[in-house]
């Protein structure tokens, strides 16, 4: 009996001792959302080895607004997107003689322009990524070595006349990596061109407008922010810092999600699903080192760091003085598209935006963001919404 006592006594006291090791091992710094608003989404797409979050995320977008309005579920080619948008720029290069940065990337506007004058057609009737060159996935690797070549080669060549020849040679080079657009196609026992398949989808494309937050312009007018990707010279509205703040709450508050552009090449952007806008000065007081010494860690290491105090990161408070000087010095630059489509909070009360990134299921949250309002604020360039998520006064303001 007192064998079987001492031995019950001995349990107790290991399983007591696991459980407080294992509340001892817990990362108090980790966070732990909590969920306020989140609205409808479509998968979770990987644009892999590409620079096309532009069209990732704002295609993620417009999928999005089919949800919200007809409660169907979309998904909308990205290599139809870009097999027309590469020739279009591609023709634009050329005319201006290679006077124009020719590259990977794109706008939100690239995307909208494309739906409403070439019309779009589901994932199914193209060949998929990376299918046309053996691969599962995109890899825009080869595909970017050859065609550039070919565009700067006939936009410098000097010659005094062009033969329309050159044009399907591209297209050719285009079709050949990214698939052939399909002239008509069968979805759900109908058949449909680009164009009739876009206008079937319910949508108006007069709805959605950029919005961005710039000094050097006056404010309540449109502009086309002065970024290379920006090519077609797509207008966004300007209005100040706490205003567009204003419209992103709003429109995720009442069920909208958001074409989001902006910078992510800050130490506070993680690849594990997390943005802040780290205060640096007052990291270096919480890792007690001076300036010198954080300026000399890798970039690694610094991601460590903020890392390792997680939810109890200082961020800075944006300012729209801050916003401008950055933009100015080329600090706040045009890196990446994606989707906001919530709002959350952590178990200190920082509120969140609900991010959804084209990078796969990766991350510490599968593919989703959690990225702080202070770094939304002050990293957009500019994001597209639809006009009917604005506020009021807002809308009345921009004359809408």
């Amino acid at each position: 009996m007192k064998l079987l006592l001492s031995l019950s006594m001995l349990a107790c006291t290991m399983t007591a001792m696991a459980e407080t090791e294992s509340k001892d091992s817990v990362d108090i710094n980790k966070p732990v959302f909590t969920v306020i608003k989140e609205n409808p989404i479509t998968s979770i797409k990987n644009q892999s080895r590409s620079g096309t979050c532009w069209d990732y995320s704002t295609l993620s977008f417009f999928e999005s607004e089919i949800l919200k309005k007809s409660g169907k579920t979309y998904d909308l080619s990205e290599m139809f997107v870009c097999n027309k948008n590469y020739m279009d720029r591609a023709v634009n290069t050329v005319r201006l003689h290679g006077d124009m940065q020719f590259e990977q990337g794109g706008s939100a506007y690239d995307v909208l322009y494309i739906l409403q004058n070439y019309g779009i057609c589901p994932e199914e009737a193209m060949a998929l990524p990376g299918a046309m060159y053996g691969d599962t996935l995109n890899n825009f690797s080869e595909f970017f070595t050859v065609m550039p070549a070919y565009v700067k080669t006939l936009a410098t060549s000097g010659a005094k006349k062009l033969s329309p020849a050159w044009k399907n040679g591209l297209q050719g080079i285009i079709d050949a990596y990214i698939g052939k657009v399909p002239e008509t196609f069968t979805y759900d026992g109908r058949q449909y061109t680009p164009k009739e398949f876009a206008k079937s989808l319910g949508l108006d494309w007069n709805d959605y407008i950029s919005i961005t937050s710039y000094t050097h312009r006056p404010f309540w007018t449109e502009f086309p922010v002065e970024v290379q990707d920006n090519w077609r010279q797509g207008p966004s509205w300007n209005v100040p810092m706490d205003d567009m703040a204003r419209i992103i709450d709003h429109a995720v508050d009442n069920g909208y999600t958001i074409a989001w552009g902006g910078d992510v090449s800050e130490d506070g952007f993680t690849r594990d699903g997390l943005a802040m806008l780290v205060d640096t000065r007052q990291m270096q007081d919480k890792e007690g080192s001076d300036m010198a010494k954080w300026l000399k860690l890798t970039d690694k290491e610094k991601k460590e760091k903020i890392q390792k105090l997680g939810v109890n990161v200082p961020e800075i408070t944006p300012s729209q003085e801050q916003r401008q000087k950055e933009f100015d010095n080329w600090e706040l630059t045009d890196d990446h598209g994606m989707l906001i489509y919530g709002k959350a909070k952590d178990q200190n009360g920082r509120e969140y935006y609900m991010v959804k990134n084209s990078w796969g299921k990766t991350g510490e949250y599968k593919g989703t963001w959690y990225m702080t309002k202070n770094f939304i604020i002050a990293k957009t360039m500019d994001f597209l919404v639809n006009k009917n998520a604005l506020p009021k006064d807002i809308r009345k303001k921009l004359g809408i």
